[in-house]
This record gives C-alpha cells, structure tokens and sequence, in this order.
C-alpha cells in the first residue's frame, strides 16, 4: 500500500486528556470551590468510577436511564454535552454548576498534553507530503486544541464526528476523512486506540494501525512505528 493520507484519532492517539484529579482540581480553583482533602479524593474517584471525563476512563456500566443517549453521544455536540454531564450527575458535586463547568475545561486546551513524539510524526509525515486528517468521535471543535499545542500547521483537514452527524466505527465518516484529504481508502491508513471504533476504517478499505491507550508518560514513541509503516 503506497500510503499517500493518514488518518489519526485524536483522544489516546495524538493527545492526552489530563487525569481526573488534574481535571476536578483545575474546576473547583476556577469556580473558587474549596473541599477537603478527604473530600476532593472521595469526588475524584467516585468521577473516574462513573466515567464522566471524555477521553478518560469509560464507564464500567452505563446507567440504564443514560444507555441510549450514551450509544449515540458523538452524532452531535448536544447529545455529547448531555452524555458526559448525565454520567458526572451521577455523583453528589458540591455545588450544582460544577457539572456543566466540568465538562467546560475538558474541552479546553491546558486540558490535553500531545503524546512526546506527535509533533515530530506530524511534522515528519508534512515532510515527505503525506497529507493528515484528524478522525475524531467528539462533540465540540477540537481545532484550538491543536492550535494551541502548535499542531495545526501539520494537520490537512478535521473531520468530526458531531460536525457529520456519523460515528466511528461507520465507513461514512472515514470515507469523509479520505475525501477531503483527496486520497483513495487503499491508499489511507487510519492510526487510532480504538479496535472497534477506529476498526471501523477496515471496512471501507484503508490500512489500520492501532496504538496503546496510555498516560503520556507511559508512551514516549507509540507513534513512531507510523513512519516505519510507510518505509
């Protein structure tokens, strides 16, 4: 496969969301919210236990009343507002605005840290012309992200779930990737940490690669095989 586009997933692949202590902690300083020490851990695992971070731990189960909403939440930027602050009611905050002000700073740039080598991958991949779309189940616009961190300038186009009314693992919004990237599915390779959702990719006849889910910490050069894979 001569691979002229590589489609990359953003949340686990390119860029890391911050850990729910880091993401409960930069909320309550903004809202100038004060807990105990006992309190704020008790609040931050009980956050991570019902899975309400996007781009953190999933939930081991969905609340039942939260299921249908939960299975469609990246069709549209209400639907996934609706399912994230749904899965954060489900723990007993401090004050009621602290939901909706959660799910405010995950959407915020110093809420993500690119993994050590995207940089350098992206800007390797612009070097030998290969084109790069962002592939993203996601209910907001995730461009300043990028432009923050400096990432921007090596990213083709962005091709968003909520944006397209489709979700990952459905071929339409692949094929939307390779046809704003102008390149043919045989010749586009989907790089996601997601088996079944950026799995979907196999379908419509792009090359997939697969990456580990991990802290930035934990994965200095999971992307590096990337550029092995066009060699």
């Amino acid at each position: 496969m001569a691979v002229k586009g590589v489609l990359f997933d953003f949340s686990g692949t390119l860029l890391r969301i911050e850990s729910t202590e880091s993401w409960l902690r930069a909320t309550l300083d903004a809202s100038e919210l004060a807990v105990s020490e006992e309190e704020f851990v008790r609040l931050a695992a009980g956050l991570e236990a019902v899975g309400a971070l996007p781009g953190g731990t999933s939930p081991g189960t969905v609340p039942a009343h939260l299921a249908e909403l939960w299975a469609t939440r990246d069709v549209s930027a209400e639907l996934h507002r609706a399912a994230y602050t749904g899965l954060s009611r489900e723990v007993a905050l401090p004050a009621p605005g602290l939901h909706e002000a959660l799910y405010e700073r995950h959407r915020t740039p110093a809420a993500w840290r690119p993994y050590p080598d995207t940089a350098d991958v992206l800007a390797a991949l612009k070097e030998r012309g290969v084109l790069v779309a962002v592939v993203s189940n996601i209910g907001w616009d995730l461009r300043p992200v990028f432009r923050a961190h400096g990432l921007n300038r090596y990213v083709d186009a962005y091709v968003l779930s909520y944006e397209h009314g489709v979700q990952k693992p459905d071929p339409r919004l692949f094929a939307a990737a390779c046809r704003a990237l102008g390149v043919a599915p045989a010749d586009a390779l989907m790089v996601g940490d997601d088996r079944r959702a950026d799995g979907g990719a196999a379908r419509l006849g792009c090359g997939v690669h697969f990456v580990d889910h991990l802290p930035v910490e934990q994965r200095p050069t999971g992307l590096e095989p990337v550029l092995t894979l066009l060699d």
